[in-house]
């Protein structure tokens, strides 16, 4: 199972000695008995960064120093204990930017620290900023000898940026006219906002200026715009009672967004020229707030066995590639199916037993009181593994056919959903009506065979029964009696079924839409409730019609003279036998099915370009745009906080903009030390 946090305070600290371990197999260098790690030994071998020979090493001994505190260049285990603490601090991604700032390790930040570190960065080669202006000197003094401590340095660091937009503003306007060009509009935002832009964005910035020079005012909400588009996210939220495919109209965003925050109507009015350029104009939904707001750097600390991306774009999902995303829908919705059977099949044979139950046709038939005393009986007369009876064709079938009922259902609601992944409550129904019709035709049989194995331990001193025996008794044809009740069970069963575990799985998902194991079995507990419940009826008849009815007892010859045949005899109350034990099979195997089957397709991650699982964006892979550090998921070795380490390091591009060289002198490379020869 993946290890996913939504904060950096949900890590657990690893234990002691298993740091110890690690930190050993990292450690290089050993003086005076002590071992150490280098700047190369941590942030390229152990973290995973800077790995081309042409690194630029000024770059890893900066991002180095930030664990090593006592600035020797050298990390021993007590400094490397103690960053790997840090990682699972609630404000681990500040306390990591000003560790890298504070390169005396004294706990504060001079001008000498900060300017140091600044002019290393891309950024400043690009745009340089004024290190002498009125800016730094409210900060650190007109003589620039005021030392920041932490709480200080969060502002800054937050300030500084927008104070570089508005002196990149400044420099490209030297006449003072309050105006800028567009291509000099896109060039700043390209520059000073990186670390912000999504591809959308990036793509449609001259767009968005229409060919129209660009004013302050409109540069200012536009990077504000850009700085809160959380904050946007949860106006939208706000607005639409929680859901996230309602569309809003511009008046309704700036209504929620007067309410309660103080984005304002040019900020709305650009964030709907966003919107428009990347989409249809008009109404936005959640996901045009997503295509155009990058990804957090907490949405990354997750642990992936395979992670494929099999297109390029949605625009390359050729035939081929709609079968093979199929075929591995297919394939890892048959283990998840076979793990939500195992788990309640002692409940299903309880269920069975009491559905075949019948009252009227013989005296003295009635075996079981309630669900508890025939489990009891079983063990008793049968053993644990008369809980067992007819597993194994129950596992033969229910693989198959719950990857059809998943497949047919996942593949409906792809082609029934508009672009933005969205679907209609009538979709979703249909969707789940076809993925239970299509799972009839072949579990039928296999249905009636494990029906039969299930009540054999009934009849004392009776012949052993075997699957084989049974097939060979009912013949091809036979194999598929009940199957229009089967059809009216899974067909109705689907339609109730999936559209309320959208609705619940999205009712459970935290702020950020992102569903947690625990929110997604919940979810699919919840929806089995009231889908197994209502088509009981529908599966007493079938049982009914399947079972081999014993000597004296009441024989059906389909659904209408079952249902009129049980009426007459038992009673309305007939068709709810089993209910309770239906419910408890039902909804936990479900729960446990689709928790397998999402968290499946989470762990063996393929783009195909169509849509991934809704609530599972908090696993989206990869680097912010750009990214400079070139680094890799975080390997195994990576325990307790270090989970975070590369997260979290990568955020201080993606949240601050402090782009490192990421080439220049290497092993093998001649290029002097510290020279940015690219990014």
């Amino acid at each position: 199972m993946p290890i996913t946090a939504t904060t950096p305070s949900l890590l657990k600290r690893a234990g002691t000695d298993k740091l110890r371990e690690v930190f050993l197999k990292y450690a290089s260098l050993q003086k005076d008995g002590e071992h150490y790690m280098t700047s190369e030994d941590f942030v390229r071998k152990f973290l995973g960064l800077f790995v081309e020979s042409s690194f630029n090493d000024e770059s890893v001994r900066l991002l180095a120093g930030i664990a090593d505190t006592s600035k020797d260049g050298l990390i021993s285990f007590s400094e490397f204990q103690a960053f790997e603490g840090l990682l699972c601090a609630p404000d681990a991604l500040y306390r990591t930017a000003f560790q890298l700032f504070d390169r005396q390790g004294n706990g504060t930040v001079s001008y000498a620290d900060f300017a140091d570190v600044v002019q290393k960065t891309e950024l400043h080669s690009k745009i340089p900023f004024s290190l002498d202006g009125t800016f730094i000197k409210r900060y650190f003094g007109d003589k620039k000898q005021r030392l920041i401590n932490y709480a200080e340095f969060t502002q800054l660091l937050h300030d500084f940026h927008e104070e570089h937009a508005m002196e990149a503003f400044r420099s490209k306007d030297p006449a003072g006219t309050g105006f800028i060009s567009p291509l000099d509009f896109q060039d700043i935002i390209v520059k000073v906002k990186r670390h912000l832009l999504t591809p959308d964005v990036k793509d449609n910035l001259l767009a968005v200026t229409e060919g129209h020079r660009v004013s302050f005012p409109y540069f200012i909400a536009f990077t504000s715009l850009l700085n809160n588009m959380e904050l946007i996210k949860q106006i939208y939220l706000y607005a639409t009672k929680g859901s996230r495919t309602e569309m809003v109209t511009k008046d309704e965003l700036l209504y929620a967004a007067q309410t309660m925050s103080q984005i304002t109507p040019l900020e709305i009015d650009i964030l709907f020229q966003l919107t428009g350029a990347v989409n249809q104009p008009g109404r936005i939904d959640y996901s045009d707030l997503s295509n155009i707001g990058p990804e957090h750097y907490t949405k990354h600390i997750t642990h992936r066995l395979a992670e494929i991306k099999a297109v390029d774009s949605p625009n390359d999902r050729s035939a081929l590639i709609q079968v093979l995303e199929a075929t591995y829908r297919f394939t890892l919705a048959s283990f998840a199916g076979a793990t939500g059977a195992t788990v309640v099949y002692p409940i299903d044979l309880v269920k069975t037993r009491m559905q075949n139950q019948r009252t009227g046709s013989m005296i003295g038939e009635i075996a079981y009181r309630n669900s508890w005393d025939c489990f009891k009986k079983v063990i008793r007369h049968e053993g644990i593994l008369g809980l067992y009876r007819g597993l194994l064709p129950q596992l033969m079938g229910v693989a198959p056919e719950k990857a059809i009922k998943l497949t047919v259902n996942d593949f409906v609601r792809d082609n029934l959903s508009d672009k933005r992944g969205n679907i209609p409550v009538w979709g979703e129904v249909v969707a789940g009506a076809c993925g239970g019709a299509a799972q009839v035709i072949f579990t039928n049989p296999l249905e009636i065979v494990k029906i039969r194995l299930q009540v054999a331990g009934e009849i004392a001193g009776g012949s052993k029964i075997s699957a084989l025996s049974v097939v060979r008794e009912l013949g091809f044809l036979g194999l598929y009696k009940g199957a229009r009740a089967c059809l009216l069970r899974d067909v109705n069963f689907s339609a109730i079924y999936f559209p309320t575990y959208a609705h619940t799985k999205a009712a459970l998902a935290d702020k950020d839409g992102y569903n947690h194991p625990l929110s997604l079995l919940a979810a699919g507990a919840i929806a089995g409730v009231p889908a197994a419940s209502l088509v009981t009826p529908a599966d007493v008849i079938k049982t009914r019609l399947q079972v081999a009815a014993r000597t004296g007892q009441t024989t059906y010859t389909g659904v209408w003279d079952a249902t009129k045949k049980i009426m007459a005899e038992e009673g309305p109350r007939a068709f709810w036998k089993g209910t309770a034990a239906r419910v408890c099979r039902s909804s936990p195997q479900f729960g446990v099915t689709l928790v397998t089957y999402e968290l499946l397709q989470r762990l063996f991650y393929v783009d195909f370009g169509g849509n991934q699982p809704k609530g599972s964006q908090g696993t989206k892979p990869g680097l912010p745009i750009d990214s400079t550090l070139g680094g890799e998921q975080p390997k195994p070795d990576h325990i307790g906080g270090y989970h975070a380490a590369v997260p979290l390091l990568t955020g201080i591009e993606s949240k601050f903009g402090l782009y490192l060289p990421r080439f220049g002198r290497g092993v093998g490379a001649s290029a002097p030390a510290g020279t940015a020869t690219g990014s």
